[in-house]
C-alpha cells in the first residue's frame, strides 16, 4: 500500500460546518424523504465535530459531515455498516437513508437507526476491566471480518490502518515545539519503537477512531461503538489508543491481553497515542489540552515502569 504523507483531516470547514442547523436539516429531510417530514429535529447532547448530528423524531438520527473530508466516509458507512453490524457483538449504527448534495449543503449524509447510550466517561461505567475486555472482545470479532473488496487505509481513514509514519514529521515537528514542556528523550524513545514495531501481518478491518466519544454505555456496561468514518483494512494498531486514552492500571492489562494483539501492534498503538496527544497539547479547548496531558503522563509512566 503506498501511501502520501498528509496532515489530518481538518478539524472543520467553517464556511459548512456553520450552516449546520435544525432549519438545515428540516429542510433536507422534507425534500429529500418527505415521509419523515413530519418528526420533529433536534440537536443530540453530543453532536460531534467531524459529523454534526440531529435528533429526527426519537427513533432515528441524521448525520451532516462538517467539511469535505469526511465526505468521503458516508458511502462507505452506508455500504459496509450493513456488512459489519451482524457480525459484531455490541450495537452499530444502521444506515436507514443515503442523503444527497444539494445547492444549500455540498455534501451527502445520512440516516440512521438511534442507538440510546451515553458516551464512555469513566465515572458512567461500572467495572473498567470488564468494559475493557467487552471492547477487546468487539475488537477481535472486527478483526475476523472478511476483507473481501473491502476499503484500504487512505484519506478516507484519515491514514488510520496506514503506515504511522505518515505522522512522523508532524510527530517530531510537535516534540521539538513543546521541548520546554516534554522529556524528550523519553517521549522520543517512544515514537522511535512506534515506528521500528512495521506492521507485517495481513490487513484486518479496524475501526479507526475508538475513543470515548464513540463508545456507548448503558446500565454501566459497553452497549455499542458508533461512528464508523475511520474505518477500514490495515493495521489495527490504531484501536488501541483508548488503553491510554480510557483505560489504566488493572483495565489496560485486560484489555491488552484480551485484544490478542502482539508487543509490535502494542508499540505502534502507543505511537498513535503519543502522536495525538502532541498534536493537541496547545489545543485552545482547556479540556482537549488537559486530556491530551494526561495521556502523555500515561505513556511515560507506562514506559518508566517497563524498563
Amino acid at each position: 500500500m503506498s501511501v502520501q504523507p498528509l496532515p489530518d483531516i481538518p478539524d472543520t470547514n467553517d464556511a459548512v460546518a456553520d450552516r449546520i442547523d435544525v432549519t438545515l436539516v428540516r429542510r433536507l429531510v422534507a425534500e429529500q424523504f418527505p415521509r419523515w417530514a413530519h418528526l420533529p429535529v433536534r440537536p443530540v447532547e453530543v453532536g460531534g465535530w467531524d459529523n454534526r448530528t440531529f435528533h429526527l423524531g426519537d427513533a432515528m438520527s441524521v448525520r451532516l459531515p462538517s467539511a469535505a473530508g469526511y465526505a468521503l466516509q458516508v458511502a462507505k458507512e452506508q455500504r459496509w455498516l450493513p456488512v459489519l453490524g451482524p457480525r459484531l457483538p455490541l450495537e452499530v449504527p444502521t444506515p436507514l437513508a443515503h442523503g444527497r448534495a444539494d445547492g444549500g449543503y455540498p455534501y451527502p449524509w445520512s440516516v440512521y437507526r438511534w442507538i440510546d447510550g451515553r458516551t464512555a466517561r469513566a465515572e458512567r461505567i461500572d467495572d473498567l476491566i470488564r468494559f475493557g475486555t467487552d471492547l477487546a472482545a468487539f475488537l477481535r470479532a472486527l478483526r475476523e471480518v472478511d476483507t473481501t473488496e473491502a476499503p484500504t487505509a487512505g484519506e478516507h481513514s484519515a491514514w488510520r490502518g496506514g503506515p504511522l509514519s505518515t505522522y512522523d514529521a508532524e510527530t517530531r515537528a510537535a516534540i521539538e515545539r513543546h521541548r520546554d514542556q516534554l522529556p524528550v528523550d523519553a517521549v522520543t524513545n517512544i515514537w522511535h519503537a512506534a515506528l521500528d514495531a512495521t506492521f507485517s501481518g495481513p490487513p484486518v478491518w479496524f475501526h479507526g477512531d475508538v475513543a470515548y466519544g464513540n463508545l456507548l454505555v448503558r446500565d454501566g456496561r459497553l452497549a455499542a461503538v458508533i461512528d464508523f468514518g475511520c474505518c477500514g483494512v490495515g493495521d489495527p494498531a490504531c484501536d488501541v489508543v483508548i488503553a491510554w486514552t480510557l483505560l489504566h492500571g488493572p483495565s489496560r492489562a485486560a484489555f491488552r491481553e484480551a485484544v490478542g494483539l502482539d508487543g509490535a501492534t502494542w508499540a505502534r498503538g502507543r505511537g498513535w497515542a503519543l502522536w495525538k496527544a502532541l498534536i493537541t497539547l496547545d489545543s485552545p479547548e482547556p479540556a482537549k489540552a488537559a486530556e491530551a496531558r494526561d495521556v502523555l503522563g500515561e505513556l511515560l509512566a507506562e514506559q518508566t515502569v517497563a524498563r
